[in-house]
This record gives structure tokens, sequence and C-alpha cells, in this order.
């Protein structure tokens, strides 16, 4: 019986687990080269399925980021997260409006910015264990969103002012992501114990 280890994230716990002690350093790089792939193919596509508020469309990107973040690990949640933005920063339209250096630069580039510290931060918290439960899971998530909207705010308000980047970048948002965290909350832990049946 194959056994995950308690305090290690989701994908970098089955990729070891399939054949721990056997798997060359080569084979597991190119394992998470191919998640990091996907992963940002993942974001890509979110940010285009969108309701097109101003200045910030609503996506479904804010989803993927807390999946990644704590079914990745830090290290590569943080790669995945920064192939987007380097994509994006490159010109290619990835983004939800689009691409280049000026959308980062933009009054949404925040969120963007946020999105790589909070993927980051909660692959820190899968590192110690959470996201097993629904528990550890919801509260993952609320502090991922937190630290997405607290970035997106402070740097919206540089162009929009205070009130106006909470009325326009944080309000309209609040049911949709209070949705995205309850599936989550539930998709994660459901993840976990299908892995470990498989695995068994």
């Amino acid at each position: 019986m194959q056994t995950l280890g308690d305090s290690t994230p989701l994908f970098p716990a089955v990729i070891a687990s399939h054949s721990p002690g056997e798997v060359s350093l080569k084979r597991r790089l190119l394992a998470y080269f191919v998640l990091a792939i996907i992963g940002s193919f993942l974001l890509i596509i979110s940010a285009k399925v969108q309701l097109p508020f101003y200045p910030v469309p609503m996506t479904m990107q804010t989803l993927v980021v807390l999946l990644i973040g704590m079914t990745y690990g830090p290290y590569l949640a943080a790669v995945t997260i920064s192939l987007y933005i380097i994509q994006g920063v490159m010109g290619f339209p990835v983004f939800a409006g689009g691409g280049g250096i000026a959308y980062i630069v933009g009054p949404t580039g925040g969120y963007i910015i946020g999105f790589l510290i909070s993927a980051t931060f909660l692959g820190l918290l899968a590192n110690r264990g959470w996201g097993k439960t629904w528990k550890t899971t919801a509260i993952s998530m609320i502090a991922g969103v937190f630290i997405i909207f607290l970035s997106g705010i402070s740097w919206l308000s540089i162009y929009i002012g205070f009130e106006a980047a909470i009325l326009k970048g944080f309000i309209p948002f609040i049911y949709a992501d209070c949705l995205k965290i309850i599936i989550a909350s539930f998709a994660m832990p459901t993840a976990w114990s299908f892995v470990n049946k498989i695995l068994k």
C-alpha cells in the first residue's frame, strides 16, 4: 500500500508515492514541468471565462489559483504562476484583458501579483498538511482570497481611490468568491480521499 506524506501537497505526494526512491531527478522534474504547463494553461482558460466588469473582470482564476497553491506546494505553485505572468509580460494575451507589461502595471496588475503571493502562501500551508479536511481547506482559501484582494485593491486604489477600489474591485466579487471557497473546500478533501483509495 502506498502512503502519502502528511505534510506534502497533493501532486508532489502522488508523484513521490508512485515509486519512492526510484524516480530519477530528471523524471520528477519532467513531471513538475508538465504540471506547471497544465497549471499555466488552466490559468489562461480561466481568465477567459469571465463577466466583463470594469475595471476588474470577474473570472474563474481565483479558484484555479487557490487549487494550484493547495495541490502544487509553494515552489511548484510559484513557478506555475510565474510562468503564466511571464507569458503575459511577453505580450501573449493570457490575462483577462490581453497581455503586455502595461497590463501588469495597469489597474488590475495588483490582482495578478496577488495570485503569485496567494498561491505560494497556500502552498506553504499545504506543506504543513492543510487541505486534507474541509476546515483547514476553508481557512486556507479564505486567507488566499484575502491576499489576492489585499494586493489587488491596494494597487487599484492608486488609480481610482480606495473607496472606489472597494466598490468596484471587491464588493461585486464577494458572493462568487464565497462560492469558489465552498467548492474548493470540498474539492480538496475529496481529491485526497480519492487518491488515498486508488493508492491502497
